[in-house]
């Protein structure tokens, strides 16, 4: 046997026991044994670097460096999930399924571990890269770390798609994370607050070497690309532990809303039992082409719901009612809480949302109230103990006058909220415009944070997020810790930023109600930063899915001389405040005025590819048939409802290639 022979076959035989010991928990050598094979790996491979493998089980042990993590745009979007508390928010759910679909819905019941989310991309069956879920749309590289969990396979085994990413949450054990705290309180250091977060910050280590020693595992759930060879999740989880991947072994196939509810019950005594965190059951359309069918909101997926279990509650003393303002002027009630624990971390301050919310409960400061986290993530008082009210205790008045500048509060009629209309003269308003302005979804600006932007508007060096194309290296170099290579960096990043699209641009200036979604409408249908600034009300609420509301804040917007000459300054920076010659090429009008519903499988494009080029050529995609319905494209294994429906209503039903060549 050859020296690569031998060092193949170590290979093969380390990530084999690998798989028994971590995977199927049925170790078949010792650990001795284990390691001395490791050791001979390392010691060849140290000899004979020229049969370097970026997968080699010797890796597990880590040892690489990363400074920065570099940032990486998923090629399948991390959705979230919506969320639902109870079996009204099941049933309801399954009727707008029922709504958009044909035929009979069965459903995936998953646990849903609360960890860190992960996306694996595999190709040729090797671990091309992990990178974090980030903002859903871009994660941080930290391949790294990644490969030194045991349960991530660098290998995979059988039969495998030639490229697919996998989804997962990055766990650590009550078992392990207790073992790591008993090692800190023994070396005299604090112990880790909770498993998640322990588990989400060992991703963002630098030395691999130190991840390596944390007993984190991957429990993977997902798998995302094209012609993966399987057409259910419940198939594609069997497919994914054949190919080497922990994943849970508690997931069920429902047929109704009831046995998944029965799936809920079960895990909500028994998930007590179980060595990791969860925090509920995350249920799914079982079948792929359903959930095509059904698609995506702007923020998660239609055909999949997470159902949260019963949120823990405590109680605690309220100290004091504090007031926040928020970047559109908002008023954010907040209570100061006796430091308490809850669901693993220690809560000392919790919303109260706003006037009618403290009238309703009748909070005051010095009671004993109830606390819970909402959705186990924000905590928020949900009632009063009356009975150890003080007798002292008087009625919370809700405060009349800005808590930072003193501008007389106003509360617009309909609106919980009461504002500050100090719009261009209160700090925490000018601090949280430009602190949205630079975040990842908007102008993701590198090297520069939160804190530094309330560093450069206290130190009076900018006042609207146009100033900060105007900042030297000698105006940021004074600035609390920033060195000269942080300053290069800020710099570097606020002039990358003017490569930024349109769309994102749009975003950034935080016109209120303007989220992602909107922003990318306006931009398409306006294509400039002047024509949407002259567009009316009327013609505003023209546009696709732009109500009332959204058009008089636009309007409101840019009637104001302060945001249209920050709007001038953007421009003379040379800011993208139109669409690229690049994008409108690809944008037509040959579809205008149409609505048109995509239903089935099809060959030459996939579905999100052929629901782009309906939009770009001036068409609107609509899920469901209507008497307003101009066309419906018909692919494979349509449900037969919906051509039934089409024929009743007189809509044209055609091919994917009777779309095609009416474009061209």
């Amino acid at each position: 046997m050859s020296i690569e022979q031998k060092i193949q076959s170590l290979r093969d035989e380390l990530r084999e026991h690998n798989y028994n010991y971590y995977i199927l928990d049925n170790p078949t050598i010792s650990d001795y044994e284990f390691d001395m094979k490791l050791k001979e790996l390392q010691d060849l491979e140290a000899k004979y670097p020229e049969f370097y493998d970026a997968n080699s089980p010797s890796l597990r042990v880590g040892g690489e460096v990363t400074k920065n993590f570099k940032t990486v745009v998923h090629e399948h979007r991390m959705y979230s999930l919506d969320n639902s508390y109870s079996k009204e928010d099941l049933l309801d759910w399954e009727k707008r399924i029922k709504k958009m679909i044909d035929g009979d819905v069965s459903y995936t019941c998953e646990l849903k571990y609360d960890g860190a989310s992960i996306s694996l991309t595999y190709e040729n069956g090797q671990l091309l890269r992990a990178v974090t879920r980030g903002d859903g749309t871009q994660g941080d590289d930290v391949t790294a770390n990644i490969k030194t969990i045991k349960t991530v396979p660098l290998q995979l085994k059988g039969d495998f798609p030639q490229k697919f990413d996998i989804r997962g949450e990055i766990v650590l054990p009550f078992e392990g994370f207790n073992k790591m705290n008993e090692e800190r309180v023994e070396a005299g250091e604090e112990p880790y607050r909770n498993p998640r977060n322990t588990a989400s910050g060992s991703l963002k280590l630098q030395d691999s070497a130190e991840v390596a020693k944390r007993p984190l595992e991957c429990l993977l759930y997902s798998i995302k690309g094209r012609k993966l060879g399987f057409s259910t999740q419940f198939e594609s989880l069997e497919k994914a532990r054949q190919m080497g991947f922990k994943v849970p072994e508690a997931a069920k196939l429902a047929t109704s809303v009831d046995e998944v509810l029965e799936f809920i019950r079960y895990w909500d005594t028994h998930r007590h039992d179980l060595p990791y965190e969860t925090d509920g059951v995350v249920v799914k359309v079982n079948n792929l082409q359903q959930q095509e069918e059904l698609g995506y909101t702007a923020k998660a997926p239609r055909w999949a719901m997470a159902y949260k279990f019963k949120a823990e509650q405590v109680s605690t003393r309220l100290n004091e009612i504090t007031y926040q303002v928020g970047r559109t002027g908002a008023i954010t009630p907040v209570a100061n809480l006796e430091p308490v624990e809850l669901a693993g971390t220690t809560v000392k301050r919790a919303s109260l949302h706003n006037a009618d919310q403290i009238e309703k409960l009748d909070i005051r400061e010095g009671d004993e109230v109830y606390v819970e986290k909402g959705g186990e993530i924000i905590p928020k008082i949900i009632a009063v103990d009356l009975s150890k009210r003080p007798a002292h205790s008087v009625p919370t008045i809700y405060i009349t006058h800005c808590p930072e500048c003193q501008t007389k509060l106003v509360r617009q009629e309909g609106d919980a909220k009461h504002y500050c209309p100090n719009y261009n003269g209160c700090n925490p308003q000018i601090i949280g415009r430009i602190q949205h302005f630079i975040s990842r979804k908007a102008m993701d600006i590198d090297g520069l944070g939160g804190e530094t932007v309330a560093l450069l508007v206290n130190a009076g060096l900018i006042t609207t997020y146009a100033d900060l194309y105007t900042l030297t290296r000698e105006d940021v170099l004074p600035l609390e810790r920033m060195a000269e290579k942080s300053a290069d960096n800020l710099l570097s990043g606020i002039e990358a930023s003017k490569q930024i699209p349109f769309e994102r641009v749009l975003f950034a200036l935080g016109i209120r109600y303007v989220g992602e979604t909107v922003a990318k409408k306006l931009a398409k249908h306006y294509k400039t930063i002047d024509a949407l600034a002259e567009a009316s009300v009327e013609d505003l609420i023209s546009v696709d899915e732009i109500g009332d509301r959204i058009a008089e804040s636009v309007i409101e917007f840019f009637s104001s001389e302060a945001n249209r000459h920050i709007i001038d300054k953007l421009k003379t920076h040379g800011l993208q405040l139109e669409l690229s010659a690049e994008t409108l090429a690809n944008q037509t009008e040959k579809l205008k005025g149409l609505s048109i519903v995509v239903s089935g499988v099809f060959e030459t494009v996939s579905r999100t590819e052929l629901k782009k080029l309906i939009e770009d050529n001036g068409a609107k995609v609509s899920s469901s048939i209507s008497s307003k319905t101009n066309y419906l494209v018909a692919g494979a294994n349509m449900g037969p409802s919906k051509r039934a429906k089409a024929e009743t209503l007189g809509v044209s039903i055609i091919s994917e290639t009777d779309f095609l060549n009416l474009l061209s």
